[in-house]
């Protein structure tokens, strides 16, 4: 029997993109911890979950994800929180 886990595979999604943009420059703002998990936070929260129990639910959300319409959803999602969290900055 496998062992079962619940996992929001948008959650992970988002990090990595942002983490990603966040690596290529495309942040012109701060890219402090505290800025990271607030643009990640803020983009979660305009983003539907997508959660997974099984290998085979793992396997199909993450090619729902892998789809253009997913990836611009995610991006834009990630942008808007950039300019919000650039716009006031939560850390000290």
């Amino acid at each position: 029997m496998e062992d079962l886990v619940l996992i929001n595979k948008m959650e992970a999604a988002v990090k990595v993109a942002v983490d990603s943009l966040f690596a290529q420059g495309q942040n012109p703002g701060c890219t402090c911890n505290r800025c990271r998990l607030d643009v990640i936070a803020l983009a979660l929260n305009k983003l539907p979950s997508k959660y997974a129990v099984t290998t085979i639910g793992n396997a199909v959300t993450n090619v729902a994800l892998d789809s253009s319409q997913w990836q611009a959803n995610l991006t834009m999602a990630i942008c808007n929180a950039i300019d919000i969290v650039r716009s006031k900055p939560r850390h000290q």
